[in-house]
């Protein structure tokens, strides 16, 4: 078999295997992952790529090392749930740098973590003083967490004892000039009252709109395609008016669906709606 052919060969084997492993252990690997991780991510890449290129490795070796160095890791995981032991073992555990505002030396030193490398990670949090701090936890990945003191806390609605209205996340109702319309429909919303609110931001049609997102309060946020250009403005009496004359006509479609009693009201609310619009013209 030519050789060009052997490594393609190889290639597309070790290929799929690595993302047959990548999806089995999972998106850990694609995050702030520890040491370990790390090692075990490069050393895969590593087999991986030599097993492409590498004629002196066997295939069924190549195969076995990745099966292996993918296999034991997943294992360790499934124990470390089971077993602090073990989870301390692969993953180590956090060191507390900061704690009640005085910096740790020992754990800055068994970490071998300089005061300037200190002081970087906490002005990546935006915190220039030392003295703002009330603990700082360094995490298996590397990362630093920061407890601020109290008084250097942001001030948030809970720590008024404000209650706040809770909100959804906002849904992307149109997407690339199409209505998606079962989003839609589950908040609540019909395609015509969607259709209202972006003619009241100038957009005459849905196919205009490049992406529309709605948020939990019922705003209908637009953006066109390039060079689409938003119509001036609908005045709002000119909607109002147009929304009475809806309901009059509704109304018109309901008295001679009701009894006797229920259409005097109706006929009642009609004149009513038809007497307060042309001051609103």
């Amino acid at each position: 078999m030519p050789e060009f052919l052997l490594t393609l060969i190889r290639s597309i084997v070790a290929f799929i295997l690595l993302l047959f492993m990548a999806r089995i252990m999972g998106k850990k690997q694609l995050s702030q992952v520890t040491f370990f991780d790390y090692c075990v991510g490069i050393t895969i890449g590593s087999i991986a790529a030599s097993m492409s290129v590498d004629q002196n490795i066997k295939i069924s070796n190549g195969l076995m090392a990745l099966i292996i160095w993918g296999l034991f890791p997943l294992i360790l995981a499934f124990a470390g749930l089971k077993s602090k032991t073990i989870l301390q073992l692969t993953d180590g555990k956090p060191s507390i740098i900061i704690e009640n505002g005085e910096v740790n030396e020992k754990n800055l030193k068994k970490n071998q973590m300089a005061i300037d490398e200190l002081m970087l990670l906490l002005r990546e949090k935006n915190i220039f003083k030392l003295s703002d701090v009330e603990m700082a936890v360094l995490e298996t990945n590397g990362q630093l967490s920061v407890m601020q003191k109290a008084d250097q806390q942001s001030v948030t609605p809970s720590t008024l004892g404000m209650k706040v209205e809770e909100e959804h996340g906002p849904t992307v109702v149109i997407m690339d000039g199409k209505l998606l319309e079962k989003g839609l429909l589950a908040l609540g919303y019909s395609k015509g009252w969607l259709q209202d609110e972006i003619k009241k931001q100038g957009v005459q049609d849905i196919e205009d709109v490049f992406l529309a997102q709605l948020d939990s309060k019922g705003n209908v946020y637009v953006d066109l395609y390039d060079g689409k250009a938003k119509s001036p403005l609908i005045p709002k009496s000119s909607l109002l008016v147009d929304t009475l004359e809806k309901v009059q006509a509704d109304l018109e479609s309901y008295s001679k669906q009701t009894d006797s009693e229920a259409r005097v009201q109706v006929i009642y609310l009609q004149k009513a709606i038809r007497n307060v619009i042309p001051y609103i013209k």
